[in-house]
């Protein structure tokens, strides 16, 4: 491979991670997909209880960005009241090693940070 070549598949590279970063960006999108991944199935309350600083509002946008960019689905259930519930889509699901990754290395970035 020559260094045109290799520029280019850098280039690529920084595009492909640039793109993820415009879907997966902002405060809360990962904290979701882990709190959904994590149990399967959520309903809003649940995320909204494991996402800790949340509001209902921006947690219901994110949600929709979320599902618009075919990353979860929500199923509506007929209970009283009704509730929603929301599950990652098989190619939300390709996440899962991503957060897991993720989870690992903020675990292990505190402890050097703080020494615990």
């Amino acid at each position: 491979m020559d260094c045109k070549d290799f520029k280019d598949e850098h280039k690529k590279e920084i595009m492909a991670v640039h793109d993820a970063m415009d879907v997966l960006s902002g405060k809360w999108k990962i904290s979701i997909i882990s709190s959904i991944c994590y149990y399967n199935k959520r309903r809003f309350s649940d995320i909204l209880n494991d996402v800790e600083g949340i509001s209902n509002r921006m947690l219901s946008k994110e949600l929709k960005d979320l599902e618009m960019n075919k990353l979860l689905e929500r199923t509506v259930l007929h209970t009283k009241p009704i509730s929603v519930q929301y599950q990652l889509t098989d190619y939300g699901l390709k996440l899962k090693n991503i957060i897991n990754n993720l989870s690992e290395w903020g675990a292990e970035h505190r402890k050097v940070i703080i020494g615990k």
